[in-house]
C-alpha cells in the first residue's frame, strides 16, 4: 500500500509540473526543469509497481473485435460511447489508430478531421489515453502520440505534452522503428533543433549499425537533418546508398525522403540522387502531383536537372490534368506542371485557374502566383484576378510570404495600386517588428523594389540592429536596397542620404569582418552562392579572394565544382586558386561525379587560363565524362562541348554524339521542359558549338544547320550604333580617306557580328565599298553564301587584298580584376581569322586612356593597330 501511495503521489506531482511547464515553451531547459527530470527518473523506478496493478487483458477480447469491425468514425465512436468503463490501453490505442487510418485512406478534401477532433467521444478517448500513459508499451505510446498529432490535436494539449514527457524518458530504449516515428512527431511540432532532437541524433550516430530498413533510415535522416555533423552526414549517405540497393524499388517515398534530406542539408550528392531518381522513374505512374512537385523542388534546390525525370513528370502530370478538379489538388498540379508545359497545356492550365481561383485558400493562392512568376505568365486577366484574391487574403500571410507575393506581382508587372499600397503597409509594419536577420533582409530588399520608397527611422534602426547577425547573402540583399535608397534619397526625403551612407558603411564593415573571420570554405561558398552585383564587386571581391586563398587547403573533390562555379561567376582571374582547382580535380578526378566535371572545367575556358599540365587536365576531364555520354543530360553535354570548344578542344566522339540525330531529338524534347532563359541559352550554345566545329574541324563533316535560327535572332535584334562607335567610325574615315572605306555593324558568314570592316590591298591601301547608302546591309548582301561557305566577295577582291575586322572590346571581354581577355573573345578572333579576316582589337581601357585624349592621338593609335599589326 505504501508503494501504491508513493506512486499516486508521484503521478500527481508529474501532472502538476507538466501543466505548469508545458503550457509555455516546452523545450526551453531551465534549472527548475531538473526537478521534473528527477521525478521522471523516480517514476521509471516505480514503473513495475504501477504496471503490476494493471494486468493485461488475456484471452478473447470481444470489444477489440467490435472495434476491428468498424468501417467509419461513427461506428468507432458508438463502440466507445457504449463501453467507456471497459476500455483498456489496447482499446484506446486501437480506436485512435482506426480514426486516423479512416482519414488517411481518403483524399484531402474528403477528410473529416475537424469533426473527429470536436466529437465528445474523441474527448473521452483523449482523457482515457492521458490517464493510461504509464500502462502503454513503447510502441503504443509513440503510436498514440503520432496519431493524435495527425488528428490535429494541439501540441500544447495536456495529453500530447504528457505523451512527449513519457516518450523522452524512455527514448534510450526505443527500437529504431519507434525512434523514427517519435522523431516524426517532433518534426510535426517544428522541434527541429530541440534538445530532444539532439538526443535522437546522438542515438542514431551510436546505433546506426542496427538500422537495416531504408524506410526507417530515411525517416530518421529527414527528421535530424538540422542537427547532423559532416561526419554523421557522410555516414548516413553511405548507409542510405547501401540500403537503397536492397530496398523494394516500389517504395518511392523512401527515396523522396532521402532526396529531401539532401536538400535540407544543401548537399548535392549526385550518386545517391541518381539512385533515388531511378526509383522515381520506375514508379512514375504511381506518383501524384504533390510528390512530383516535391521532387522537382528538391532537384531545383540541388541544381540536379534530370532530363528523363522532367519528361516523365510532364507526361504523368498531363495525364492527371483532367482528374484534379478540386482546389487543393489542382493547385499542386498547376505548381508542378506549369513550368514544364508548352503553350497548349499552359493555356489550359491558365483557363482552369481562372475558373477556380476564388476557391483557393491562402497557401494555394501563394503557390499559384509564384508558379505564374516562374512561367512568366502574361495572361492579364488571370494576373488581375489572382491579385484581387490576394488582396482579400493578405492579413493571413506571414512576413516572408508577403515578400514573396510582392516579388511575384512585380515580376508579373501587375497593375493594382490598392494592392501595392497594402503590400507596402504590411512590409513596413513587419519590418518595424521583425528581429530575424533573413526576414529583415528579405523584407527590405522587396520594399526597395516598390516605387517611391519612403523609409522611416524605425526601419533604419531595425536594419542597423540586425547587421552583426547577418550572413553575406543577407548583407548583399540589404546593400542592394540601401544603395538604391542612397541614389533616390534626394528625390523623396531631404537629409536621408547621410544616414543611408552611414548605414552602408557599417554594412561594408560587417561584410569584411565576416570574411576575415571565415574559417570554413564550405560554409563560405554557401553564403556566397547567390551573391552578385556592385556591392560584391566593389567592396567584397578582393577580400573574398584573399579569404579563399587562406582557406585553399580545404578544397576537396566534393567542393571543387562549387568553388569553380563561384570563381567563374565572379569573373576574376586568380591563377593561384585556378591552379589549386586543377590540382584538386586531377587528384580526385575519379571521385568527382561525371556531371560535375563541366563545372570544374568552366573557369579555365571562360577565363581563358591554362593551368600547369593543361593538356593532362583537359584530357582527364574528357576521359572522365566519356563513358557516360549516353547518361549525361543533353543540355549538360552541349554546355560541356561548348566549353571545350572555347579552349580549342574537339573530341570527335563527343562532338559526333552531340550532333547525332537521336541526341538532337532528345535535346529538343528536354528543352521544352526547361525554363525559357535556360532554353534560349542552350540553343545559343548549340549554335555556337555548331559554328566552331564547322570552322575548326571541317573533317568531322558536321553540317551547319543554324541558318534559320540565326536569321530569327537577327530579326528579333535591335542593333543601334553607340556614340563611341560613331566616334571610331569618324576617325576610321579620317584615317582611311573617307567613310566609303569602312563599313559599320557587319555580319560575317556564320553570323559573327563585327563593329567595323575595311579592305586593304596588297600595298595596304584601303579599297572603297561599292554601296555605302546604309549602315546595315540587307540580309542577302550581309551574308553571301557559296557551297564552300566562303564569301562571294572574296573572289571579287584583287589579288593580295585582305579584309580587316575592327573590334571594340568593352569591359565584358576582360576579367574583372585584370586586362586578361576571356575565352569567348579569343575564340571569336580565331574564327574570324579562319574566315580570312585580319582582326584588330581595341580594348576599352586603351581607347579611353588619358594618353589618347585628342583626335590626332586616336588616328595614330588606329593607324598603328591596323597597319603595323598587319605588317
Amino acid at each position: 500500500m505504501e508503494s501504491s501511495g508513493i506512486v499516486s503521489f508521484l503521478q500527481m506531482c508529474i501532472f502538476n509540473i507538466q501543466q505548469k511547464h508545458f503550457s509555455s515553451s516546452f523545450w526551453s531547459l531551465r534549472k527548475k526543469d531538473m526537478l521534473l527530470l528527477k521525478i521522471l527518473h523516480l517514476k521509471h523506478i516505480c514503473q513495475p509497481s504501477i504496471r503490476f496493478c494493471h494486468p493485461r487483458i488475456m484471452g478473447c477480447d470481444s470489444l477489440l473485435d467490435q472495434l476491428g469491425s468498424c468501417t467509419n468514425e461513427d461506428e468507432v465512436f458508438d463502440v466507445v460511447g457504449k463501453n467507456k468503463a471497459k476500455l483498456s490501453v489496447k482499446h484506446v490505442g486501437h480506436a485512435i489508430n482506426l480514426l486516423w487510418q479512416f482519414q488517411k485512406e481518403r483524399p484531402q478534401m474528403l477528410r473529416t478531421i475537424d469533426f473527429i477532433r470536436k466529437h465528445p467521444q474523441f474527448m473521452v478517448l483523449r482523457v482515457l489515453a492521458e490517464n493510461k500513459i504509464e500502462l502503454m508499451d513503447d510502441e503504443t505510446l509513440v503510436d498514440m502520440l503520432y496519431n493524435a498529432l495527425r488528428l490535429n490535436v494541439e501540441p500544447h494539449d495536456s495529453m500530447v505534452q504528457q505523451l512527449m514527457v513519457e516518450a523522452w524518458g524512455r527514448i534510450e530504449r526505443f527500437n529504431m522503428a519507434t525512434l523514427s516515428k517519435f522523431a516524426v512527431c517532433l518534426t510535426d511540432q517544428h522541434m527541429y533543433h530541440s534538445p530532444i532532437m539532439g538526443e535522437i541524433t546522438d542515438i542514431v550516430s551510436r546505433k546506426m549499425e542496427f538500422i537495416q530498413d531504408a524506410r526507417i533510415l530515411s525517416s530518421l535522416m529527414l527528421s535530424i537533418s538540422g542537427m547532423i555533423s559532416p561526419r554523421l552526414r557522410n555516414c548516413l549517405i553511405e548507409k542510405a546508398e547501401l540500403l537503397l540497393e536492397t530496398r523494394d524499388s516500389s517504395e518511392f517515398n523512401t527515396s523522396r525522403r532521402i532526396a529531401q534530406f539532401l536538400r535540407n542539408i544543401k548537399f548535392s550528392y549526385r550518386p545517391l540522387l541518381e539512385k533515388c531518381n531511378k526509383i522515381f522513374l520506375q514508379n512514375i505512374k504511381c506518383l501524384d502531383a504533390d510528390n512530383i512537385s516535391i521532387i522537382l523542388g528538391v532537384y531545383q534546390a540541388l541544381h540536379f536537372n534530370n532530363c528523363h525525370f522532367r519528361l516523365a513528370a510532364k507526361w504523368r502530370l498531363t495525364e492527371l490534368l483532367n482528374t484534379h478538379t478540386d482546389p487543393a489538388s489542382f493547385a499542386k498540379l498547376f505548381a508542378a506542371l506549369g513550368p514544364l508545359s508548352g503553350p497548349v497545356v499552359r493555356e489550359r492550365l491558365e483557363a482552369a485557374t481562372l475558373l477556380m481561383v476564388e476557391e483557393f485558400n491562402p497557401s494555394q493562392t501563394l503557390a499559384v502566383i509564384e508558379t505564374m512568376e516562374e512561367m512568366d505568365c502574361r495572361n492579364l486577366q488571370l494576373i488581375q484576378k489572382v491579385a484581387s484574391i490576394l488582396l482579400k487574403q493578405l492579413d493571413l500571410y506571414k512576413p516572408v510570404d508577403i515578400a514573396r507575393i510582392t516579388q511575384a506581382l512585380l515580376s508579373l508587372r501587375c497593375q493594382n495600386p490598392e494592392l501595392c499600397a497594402e503590400l507596402r503597409r504590411l512590409l513596413v509594419s513587419y519590418l518595424h517588428r521583425s528581429v530575424v536577420p533573413y526576414e529583415v533582409s528579405m523584407l527590405t530588399r522587396v520594399l526597395s523594389l516598390l516605387p517611391a520608397p519612403r523609409i522611416d527611422h524605425l526601419i533604419i534602426a531595425r536594419i542597423d540592429a540586425v547587421l552583426p547577425q547577418c550572413n553575406l547573402s543577407d548583407l548583399n540583399a540589404l546593400a542592394i536596397a540601401i544603395t538604391k535608397w542612397v541614389r533616390m534619397g534626394s528625390s523623396y526625403q531631404s537629409g536621408t542620404a547621410a544616414v543611408h551612407m552611414k548605414l552602408l558603411q557599417r554594412l561594408n564593415d560587417c561584410g569584411l569582418e565576416r570574411l576575415q573571420k571565415a574559417d570554413c570554405m564550405d560554409l563560405l561558398l554557401e553564403e556566397l552562392k547567390y551573391i552578385s552585383g556592385e556591392w560584391f564587386e566593389e567592396v567584397l571581391a578582393e577580400e573574398t579572394m584573399a579569404t579563399f586563398k587562406r582557406l585553399m587547403d580545404q578544397m576537396t573533390g566534393s567542393n571543387v565544382p562549387d568553388f569553380a562555379l563561384f570563381l567563374t561567376k565572379a569573373n576574376c582571374l586568380h591563377t593561384g586558386l585556378l591552379d589549386q582547382i586543377a590540382s584538386v580535380t586531377l587528384e580526385n578526378i575519379n571521385k568527382i561525379h561525371y556531371s560535375a566535371i563541366y563545372a570544374a572545367l568552366l573557369p579555365f575556358t571562360i577565363l581563358n587560363y591554362d593551368p600547369p599540365q593543361a593538356e593532362e587536365f583537359f584530357e582527364s576531364c574528357i576521359q572522365r565524362i566519356r563513358p557516360y555520354l549516353k547518361l549525361c543530360d543533353p543540355h549538360l553535354l552541349v554546355l560541356f562541348g561548348y566549353s571545350l570548344a572555347l579552349a580549342g578542344y574537339f573530341p570527335e566522339d563527343i562532338i559526333k554524339t552531340i550532333f547525332s540525330v537521336d541526341f538532337l531529338v532528345k535535346l529538343d524534347s528536354q528543352l521544352d521542359t526547361l525554363p525559357d532563359a535556360l532554353n534560349m541559352r542552350i540553343r545559343l550554345r548549340l549554335m555556337e558549338l555548331n559554328r566552331a566545329v564547322c570552322l575548326e574541324c571541317p573533317e568531322f563533316q558536321i553540317p551547319w544547320f543554324h541558318d534559320r535560327y540565326c536569321q530569327q535572332l537577327l530579326n528579333k535584334g535591335n542593333i543601334s550604333v553607340s556614340p563611341l562607335q560613331q566616334q571610331i567610325q569618324e576617325i576610321l574615315g579620317q584615317l582611311l580617306g573617307g567613310s566609303i572605306y569602312a563599313k559599320a555593324s557587319v555580319y560575317t558568314p556564320y553570323y559573327y557580328f563585327i563593329d567595323f570592316e575595311c579592305v586593304l590591298d596588297k600595298h595596304q591601301k584601303p579599297l572603297p565599298f561599292v554601296d555605302q547608302s546604309t549602315m546595315l546591309l540587307s540580309k542577302k548582301e550581309r551574308i553571301p553564301w557559296e557551297p564552300d561557305n566562303k564569301f562571294i566577295g572574296e573572289k571579287q577582291l584583287p589579288p593580295g587584298a585582305q579584309r580587316v575586322a575592327i573590334e571594340f572590346l568593352d569591359s565584358k571581354a576582360f576579367c574583372k580584376n585584370s586586362h586578361h581577355i576571356k575565352g569567348e573573345t579569343v575564340m571569336k578572333k580565331r574564327h574570324l581569322e579562319i574566315l580570312g579576316y585580319h582582326v584588330v582589337q581595341i580594348p576599352h581601357f586603351e581607347w579611353n586612356s588619358m594618353e589618347f585624349s585628342t583626335k590626332d592621338a586616336w588616328v595614330e593609335y588606329l593607324k598603328q593597330k591596323i597597319f603595323a599589326e598587319k605588317s
